[in-house]
C-alpha cells in the first residue's frame, strides 16, 4: 500500500518567513538612522490606517513581434515602463494628511482668522510638491528588524475624498505613486529592505 506524502511548500522555517500586521506608514524615513520609534516622534508618520495598505511594483513589456516567431521568445521582450504605488487608508484627518492627499497644495493663513490652518490647492506642480520618500515598515516574524519598502518621489495620485456620516469615522485613501529622479533615470523609484535571517 502506497504511503500516505503530503506535499506543500511548507519547512521548519515557514513561521520565520511571515509578515505580520498593518505595519505603519511614514513620510521621508531615512533607513540609515531612523527606526520606528524615532521616526513617530520626530513627526513622520502618516497617521493611524484603517483596513491596512498595500504595495505594487509592476513592469510593463513590450514584444518584439518578429516573422516565422510561433509565441513570445526568450529576448523579444523589450521593459517600457515601471508602474509603482504604495497605498493606505488613514484615520488621522490632520492638516498634514489633508496637505498630503491633495498632493498640489499648501497650508497657509488668512487675515483675521488665527483659530485654523488653511490648505488649499494650487495651480502648479513644483518639484516640491513631491515627497522624497513613502515608507511602509512591517513585522517579520523571524526578526527583530523590520521589512521596509520606501517608495521614492512619491505623490498621492488618488486626491482627496471625505465622507461623513452617523457612526463612522471620515478617512482619507492615499495612494501614492513613485516617479523617476530625471538625475537618475536609470534608478527605478522604489526599494524594499528584508532583514537578514541567519541559520
Amino acid at each position: 500500500m502506497p504511503k500516505c506524502k503530503v506535499i506543500s511548500g511548507l519547512t521548519a522555517k515557514t513561521t520565520e518567513k511571515l509578515v505580520l500586521d498593518a505595519g505603519a506608514f511614514f513620510k521621508n524615513y531615512k533607513v540609515e538612522t531612523d527606526t520606528f520609534e524615532t521616526a513617530v516622534t520626530s513627526g513622520k508618520l502618516l497617521g493611524a490606517t484603517k483596513g491596512g495598505g498595500s504595495f505594487t511594483a509592476v513592469p510593463s513589456f513590450r514584444n518584439i513581434e518578429i516573422d516565422g516567431l510561433r509565441g513570445e521568445a526568450k529576448g523579444t521582450k523589450i521593459l517600457e515602463t515601471w508602474e509603482i504605488k504604495l497605498g493606505a487608508t488613514v484615520v488621522e484627518v490632520t492638516p498634514d494628511t489633508l496637505q498630503t492627499a491633495l498632493a498640489v497644495s499648501e497650508k497657509t493663513t488668512k487675515d483675521g482668522i488665527t483659530t485654523h490652518e488653511v490648505i488649499k490647492g494650487k495651480m502648479c506642480i513644483t518639484d516640491s510638491d513631491y515627497i522624497e520618500n513613502i515608507t511602509w515598515v512591517g513585522n517579520l516574524s523571524g526578526s527583530e528588524e523590520p521589512v521596509i519598502i520606501q517608495v521614492y518621489n512619491a505623490l498621492n495620485t488618488k486626491g482627496l475624498e471625505l465622507g461623513f456620516e452617523d457612526k463612522s469615522e471620515a478617512t482619507i485613501e492615499l495612494e501614492f505613486t513613485g516617479h523617476f529622479d530625471m538625475k537618475k533615470a536609470n534608478e527605478v523609484p522604489f526599494n524594499i529592505y528584508y532583514p537578514k535571517i541567519t541559520g
